[in-house]
C-alpha cells in the first residue's frame, strides 16, 4: 500500500468532516445572514489568511502567465460557479434536495476524466459510484422536483466543482505549484466574482458578535486551511477518488445534524447511510489495490 497515498486519503477524509460541520455552523449563521453574502464573507476570510502567505513565501514568482490563465479558470469553476450557485440554489429548493444533487458529482468527473484525463475507473469503482447513488436516494427518500430552475443550477454548481477537480489535477504536475499557491490565488479570484455578485444582488448587512464568529471560523479553519489541505490531497490522488471520498459527508452531516440539530435518523435513513459507505469503501480499495498492484 502507498502510504503517501493512503496519507492523501485520510487528509481529504479530515478535510470532509470539517466541511460537513459548515453545514451546522452555516444554517446557525443563516438566521441573521442571507446565504450569498455568507459565503461571500467567509471566502473572503479564507483569502485574506491565504492570499498574504502565499505572496510572502514567492508563490507569485513560481506562476508565468499560462498557470496564472489556468487558476483563473479553476477560480472560477470551483469557487465562483461552485460555491456562488450552490447558494443560490437554495433559494430554490430545500438544502435536502440539493445536497442529493451534488451526489451526482462524481458522476460528473467520471465524465470529464474520461474525455480530459483519458483515465477510466475499473469495474467495481463503477458499481460503487451507483451504490453511493441509490444509498442517497434511500436516504432522502426520494425526490420530489420542486423547481427546474433549481435544479439546473445544482447541476451547473456540481459541474463547476467536478471540473475543479479534473482541472486541477490536469493542470498542474507535482512541483509546478504548492497547494498553497493553488488553493490561495485559485481561491482569490472566485472571491471576487462571488463578491461582486453579492454587491448587485444582496448588498451589506453587518452581523452580531456570534455571526461573526461563525464567519472567521468557517473562513479561517473550514475554508482556508480545509482548501489547503484538500489541494495537498488532490495532488496525490486521483479526482474521480476523492470526489467519491466527499460523499461521506452525506453520513457525517446527519450524524452532527441529529447531535447539534436533533435531527432523528431514521431506519430508512439508516439504509441510505451503510449504502453509501459501502459504495465509498468499493471505490477507494479498489483503489488501493490497483496501485499496489501497479
Amino acid at each position: 500500500m502507498d502510504k503517501g497515498r493512503l496519507g492523501a486519503l485520510l487528509e481529504a477524509l479530515l478535510v470532509t468532516f470539517l466541511w460537513s460541520t459548515s453545514y451546522v455552523l452555516t444554517k446557525i449563521g443563516l438566521a441573521e445572514i442571507s446565504p450569498l453574502l455568507l459565503v461571500s464573507l467567509r471566502y473572503m476570510v479564507a483569502s485574506l489568511v491565504l492570499v498574504p502567505v502565499a505572496l510572502v513565501l514567492g508563490e507569485h514568482k513560481k506562476l508565468d502567465r499560462g498557470a496564472a490563465l489556468k487558476l483563473v479558470f479553476l477560480g472560477i469553476s470551483g469557487y465562483s460557479v461552485a460555491q456562488g450557485l450552490q447558494c443560490l440554489g437554495l433559494y430554490h429548493l430545500p438544502a435536502v434536495t440539493v445536497t442529493f444533487i451534488l451526489n451526482f458529482t462524481p458522476v460528473m468527473v467520471l465524465i470529464l476524466g474520461l474525455v480530459f484525463l483519458k483515465t477510466s475507473p475499473t469495474p467495481r469503482q463503477v458499481a460503487g459510484v451507483v451504490l453511493v447513488i441509490a444509498g442517497a436516494y434511500i436516504y432522502f427518500g426520494g425526490v420530489h422536483v420542486e423547481s427546474l430552475t433549481g435544479v439546473s443550477i445544482i447541476l451547473v454548481s456540481g459541474l463547476g466543482w467536478a471540473a475543479y477537480l479534473v482541472a486541477g489535477r490536469a493542470f498542474f504536475k507535482p512541483g509546478d505549484i504548492s497547494p498553497l499557491g493553488l488553493s490561495a490565488f485559485a481561491m482569490g479570484v472566485g472571491t471576487v466574482f462571488i463578491a461582486g455578485s453579492v454587491w448587485v444582488y444582496e448588498g451589506f448587512t453587518w452581523l452580531s458578535p456570534g455571526g461573526w464568529g461563525i464567519v472567521l471560523w468557517l473562513g479561517v479553519v473550514n475554508t482556508a486551511a480545509a482548501f489547503f489541505l484538500w489541494n495537498h490531497a488532490l495532488q496525490r490522488v486521483d479526482a474521480f477518488e476523492i470526489s467519491i471520498l466527499q460523499n461521506t459527508m452525506l453520513i457525517q452531516i446527519a450524524v452532527l445534524s441529529a447531535i447539534f440539530l436533533g435531527e432523528t435518523l431514521t431506519a430508512t435513513k439508516l439504509l441510505g447511510m451503510a449504502a453509501v459507505l459501502v459504495g465509498v469503501l468499493i471505490v477507494q480499495l479498489s483503489g488501493l489495490r490497483d496501485v499496489g498492484n501497479s
